[in-house]
C-alpha cells in the first residue's frame, strides 16, 4: 500500500473531526472550518490533491456520499412536522425555485458574461441548498420552529429537484451545441426527464416500502439492521442512476420520507447510525471538494462572481422567501431570517464539477467558469449564513433559548428544592411524575411540571424541551431513572444525562444495581445517593447559593462549609452550569456562585463575609 496515500485518507478523517470539535467546542458551524482545511491543505499548500489521490473514484465517493447524506436528511421528515407550513415548503421548493433559477441565471449572463444556457444551468445549479449545510447550521442557530422546518424540509426536497432541473438544461445544451445530439429534438428531453422522474419516485417507493416492511417485522438480527439499510440505500440509488441519470438523488429522497411517514418502524438506531456517517462523510466532502480549487480558476470570472453572489443573497433570497410564505403566518422577521439563510453545499458543488467536464469535453464556451462561479457562491452563502445567522436570529427574537435547562425526572423534597434553586439563578427546570399528587404539590410551588412518564408517547408529543438540555433524574426508583437516561442520551448527549443514585444501589449487591451501560453519569458524586440528601434535609439542611468575592474566596468558602452537606453545582461568571459528578470540578475564582445543600452550623455561628445570591 502506498504509504501516502494511507497518510493522506487518515489525515482528511482525523482533521474532518477535530474541525467538528472545534465547531462544537466554539459553538459555530463545522463547515467554516472544513472550508478552510480544505483551502490550506489544497490551493495554499499544495500537500491534497483529490483528484491525484482518487482519480475516477472521486465523483462516484461524492455521489454515493451525498446519497446517504439525503437519506439520512429525509428519515427526519414527517409530514405532522408541516401542520401550518405544509404550503409555504411546496412552493419554496417549486415557485421560489424557479424564481431563484431565474435570477441567478440574469446575474451570471449580466455580471459574468456567460453565454445564456450556461448561465441557465448554473442558475440551476444553485437552486440548492441541501442538508449538507443546513442541518449543521440548524443546530447552532436554533432558529423558532415554524423556520427550522421550512429550512429543514427545504434543504432536503430540493436537491433532487435541482439536480433534475440542472439535468434538463445539460441535456438542453448538449441538444443546441453539440452536433452529435442537434437532431435530437424536444422528446430527447422530455423523454428523459420522464423517465428520470419516474424512475426515481418508482423505485424509492418500493424499495422503502419493502425495507419498512423488513424492519417492521424484525426479519434481520439487530446487529444487521444498520448495514442492511445502508446497503439498500446505496442499491437504490446506484440502480436507480443506472435506470436514469441523476434518478437516484429522487431515490433516496423518495425512499427516506416513505420510511419515516410509516407506522411501527424502528427507526431510532438506524438514524443515529446514519447521523454519525452523515458527519463523517460530510467532514471528508467538504475538504476534498475545497482541495480541488485552483486560484487561477477564479481569474476568469473576476468582479463579477461577487455580483452575482450579492444578487443572489440580496435578490433571489428574499424574492423567493416572500413568495412562498404569503399567507403562510410567518411573521416578518421570521421570514426575514429564512431569507437570509441559504448556503449551498456538497450537490451543487459536485453536479457543477461533473457537468464542467462534460460541457469542457464538448467544447462548450463559458464551461471553464462553472466551478468557480458555483464554488464562489458556495463560499459566499456558507460564510455569511455561519457568521451571521445566530446573532440575527437572536436581535429578531426569532432564536429559541440555550439548552441551559433542566428536565428533572422525580418529584420528592429534594427535587422541588433543587428546582428552586435553579430557577433562581435563572434556569428552566421542568420537574415529571407520573404521582399527581406530588405533581401537586410542585405547582403549588411555582414550578413548571409534566403529568406523567417521562418516557411515555405523551412525552413524546406534549412535553415541551425547548431551551432544555440536561437530564437529572432523581427518582427513588432506579429502573425510572435508568430507563430515562437511555431514552434522552441521544437528545442531550451522554455528558448531559445525569443519574442520582437510590439508598438500594449505593448499598446493595452487584446483583441489585443496574448496569453502568444503562445508567447516566453519577449525579453528585458516585458516594451520594438520595437516602444522604433526604438525611440532611431531615438535619434542616438547606440549599444555599453564596457567590464568592475576593475576601471571601474557595478556600475559605472549604472551610467554612467542611462537614455539613454536599457540594451540587458551580455556576460561572458567563452562566454556565458545572454539576457535581464523578469528573472533576473547575477551581472557582471571584464572581462563581456555588450551591449546596449544608446543615445550619451546629457551634458558634460564623458568618462568612460573603454575598449570598439573589434572584437578580
Amino acid at each position: 500500500m502506498d504509504q501516502t496515500i494511507l497518510i493522506t485518507l487518515t489525515g482528511i478523517i482525523v482533521t474532518g473531526i477535530g474541525a467538528q470539535w472545534l465547531a462544537w467546542r466554539l459553538k459555530v458551524p463545522a463547515i467554516l472550518f472544513l472550508l478552510g482545511i480544505g483551502l490550506l491543505l489544497g490551493p495554499v499548500t499544495g500537500l491534497l490533491d483529490p483528484n491525484a489521490l482518487l482519480g475516477d473514484l472521486l465523483f462516484p465517493l461524492v455521489s454515493l456520499a451525498v446519497a446517504v447524506i439525503l437519506f439520512e436528511g429525509a428519515l427526519t421528515l414527517q409530514f405532522k412536522e408541516l401542520k401550518g407550513v405544509g404550503s409555504a415548503v411546496w412552493l419554496l421548493v417549486t415557485l421560489g425555485a424557479f424564481v431563484t433559477w431565474v435570477i441567478a441565471s440574469y446575474a451570471a449572463y449580466f455580471f459574468v458574461g456567460l453565454p445564456p444556457l450556461v448561465a441557465a444551468l448554473f442558475g440551476a445549479i444553485v437552486i440548492v441548498t441541501g442538508p449538507t449545510v443546513i442541518v449543521p447550521l440548524l443546530r447552532i442557530v436554533r432558529p423558532s420552529v415554524k423556520v427550522s422546518t421550512l429550512l429543514r424540509w427545504e434543504g432536503i426536497i430540493i436537491d433532487p429537484i435541482g439536480a433534475v432541473v440542472a439535468v434538463l438544461v445539460f441535456e438542453y445544451i448538449l441538444m443546441r451545441t453539440v452536433p452529435a445530439h442537434a437532431n435530437a429534438g424536444l422528446t430527447a428531453i422530455i423523454i428523459p426527464f420522464l423517465e428520470l422522474i419516474g424512475v426515481g419516485m418508482v423505485l424509492g417507493l418500493v424499495g422503502g416500502y419493502l425495507l419498512g416492511l423488513i424492519l417492521r417485522r424484525h426479519l434481520l438480527p439487530e446487529y444487521l439492521v444498520n448495514v442492511v439499510v445502508l446497503a439498500t440505500v446505496l442499491a437504490v440509488f446506484t440502480a436507480s442512476n443506472l435506470m436514469a441519470d441523476e434518478s437516484g438523488l429522487i431515490a433516496v429522497t423518495v425512499m427516506g420520507i416513505l420510511l419515516a411517514n410509516m407506522r411501527a418502524v424502528p427507526l431510532a438506531e438506524i438514524l443515529h447510525f446514519k447521523e454519525s456517517l452523515t458527519i463523517l462523510f460530510i467532514s471528508g466532502l467538504f475538504i476534498l471538494l475545497a482541495a480541488r480549487i485552483q486560484p487561477a480558476m477564479f481569474s476568469s470570472i473576476g468582479f463579477g462572481a461577487l455580483l452575482v453572489l450579492l444578487a443572489i443573497q440580496f435578490v433571489a433570497q428574499p424574492a423567493k422567501v416572500w413568495i412562498s410564505t404569503i399567507g403562510s403566518g410567518l411573521n416578518w422577521r421570521e421570514k426575514l431570517l429564512t431569507a437570509w439563510i441559504g448556503p449551498r453545499g456538497i450537490v451543487a458543488a459536485a453536479i457543477s464539477g461533473l457537468f464542467a467536464i462534460q460541457l469542457d469535453q464538448h467544447g462548450v464556451p463559458g464551461a471553464e467558469v462553472l466551478v468557480p462561479l458555483t464554488f464562489t457562491i458556495i463560499f459566499g452563502t456558507v460564510v455569511t449564513a455561519s457568521l451571521t445567522a445566530r446573532p440575527l436570529a437572536n436581535y429578531l427574537g426569532v432564536a429559541q433559548p440555550e439548552d441551559k435547562g433542566v428536565l428533572m425526572v422525580g418529584i420528592n423534597v429534594f427535587s422541588r428544592m433543587l428546582a428552586q434553586a435553579l430557577k433562581k439563578h435563572g434556569y428552566r427546570v421542568i420537574l415529571t411524575d407520573s404521582n399527581y399528587a406530588d405533581i401537586r404539590t410542585a405547582r403549588m410551588e411555582g414550578l413548571e411540571t409534566f403529568y406523567g412518564n417521562a418516557v411515555s408517547q405523551a412525552a413524546e408529543r406534549r412535553l415541551d424541551l425547548v431551551g432544555i438540555g440536561r437530564l437529572f433524574a432523581v427518582s427513588g426508583v432506579p429502573e425510572m431513572n435508568n430507563l430515562a437516561a437511555i431514552r434522552y442520551r441521544h437528545e442531550f448527549g451522554a455528558e448531559n444525562v445525569y443519574v442520582l443514585q437510590t439508598p438500594q444501589e449505593k448499598s446493595g449487591s452487584d446483583q441489585q444495581r443496574l448496569s453502568d451501560v444503562f445508567t447516566g453519569r453519577k449525579l453528585f458524586g458516585p458516594d451520594v445517593s438520595l437516602g444522604d440528601l433526604m438525611l440532611l434535609i431531615e438535619q434542616k439542611a438547606e440549599i444555599k447559593s453564596t457567590r464568592l468575592t475576593g475576601a471571601f474566596n474557595w478556600e475559605k468558602y472549604q472551610q467554612t462549609y467542611d462537614n455539613r452537606g454536599i457540594l451540587l453545582f458551580m455556576i460561572s461568571p458567563k452562566g454556565i452550569l458545572h454539576v457535581q459528578s464523578d469528573g472533576p470540578m473547575p477551581t472557582p475564582g471571584e464572581g462563581w456562585i456555588i450551591i449546596g445543600l449544608y446543615r445550619p452550623q451546629a457551634e458558634v455561628e460564623v458568618k462568612p463575609e460573603a454575598e449570598e445570591a439573589s434572584a437578580a
